[in-house]
């Protein structure tokens, strides 16, 4: 399956910008960091952020995403809507967990030492997803991603939210923070750390990094993985990245 993404991302990285629409800015993604941008797709745009990931925990389970996808849909220069789909294989298991609506909505500009800030809301369907995927309620998450830019190749970025599982009524707080630097106006580096705390159990911090590489302003890959740094965290993921954008109508 990878290859068919591949194959079709280096065809859209071959077409020249001037016909998706060359004023727009360099395409900007909610991968491979865990921490969402605040930017919008721009209107009428569709824009597809694909994720090959294998994760393994401590006990040395492994788990697959073949792809993760997250389907974005441009409504105006304030507000996008999006769709989440998942193909996974955990505990020998292989199926598509229930898909999850949502959208982003812009809130702030950047000014001084306000950052430019937007409001992620999603749900997750409880059974629109393989049955052995599927969970006994809908579950709701939230988060606010917030952007500084501190120089022409420095950013600082990070994310505050909670989320929830679809089977308890007990919330996931949820923190994000990642500085990103531009190696080249192509190229681009990341390290981050983030975690995930819960009344009931112990806190659950993790750290990664990772490259992009802009093939052109609607086509982007990324390389990234990271590690657990507490004992209920995962030991490690590695993820492989396609992304892609595209206008639907004049």
């Amino acid at each position: 399956m990878a290859r068919y993404f591949i194959t079709f991302g280096l065809f859209l990285g071959a077409i020249p910008d001037n016909v998706f629409g060359q004023d727009l800015i360099p395409i900007q993604l909610d991968r491979p960091d865990q921490t969402e941008c605040p930017f919008i797709t721009p209107r009428k745009y569709i824009q597809v952020e694909n994720g090959f990931n294998i994760e393994q925990s401590e006990n040395g389970v492994k788990n697959f995403s073949f792809p993760t996808s997250l389907w974005k849909y441009g409504i105006n220069d304030k507000l996008e809507i999006r769709l989440i789909t998942e193909l996974t294989t955990e505990n020998k298991l292989t199926g598509l967990k229930p898909i999850t609506i949502g959208f982003k909505t812009s809130l702030l500009e950047e000014k001084g030492i306000i950052p430019k800030t937007s409001f992620i809301g999603h749900i997750k369907t409880s059974k629109l997803g393989t049955k052995a995927f599927q969970t006994s309620y809908i579950a709701p998450s939230f988060r606010f991603t917030m952007q500084h830019t501190l120089s022409k190749k420095v950013s600082l970025a990070y994310n505050l939210g909670a989320e929830w599982d679809g089977e308890t009524p007990n919330q996931t707080y949820l923190y994000t923070l990642t500085t990103g630097y531009s190696l080249t106006e192509k190229i681009g580096c990341y390290a981050e750390i983030y975690g995930y705390f819960q009344k009931e159990s112990k806190a659950d911090h993790r750290i990664d990094g990772g490259l992009t590489y802009l093939v052109s302003n609607n086509f982007m890959v990324d390389l990234s993985g990271g590690i657990g740094i507490t004992e209920n965290a995962p030991k490690y993921y590695l993820s492989f990245g396609i992304s892609y954008r595209f206008k639907t109508t004049n």
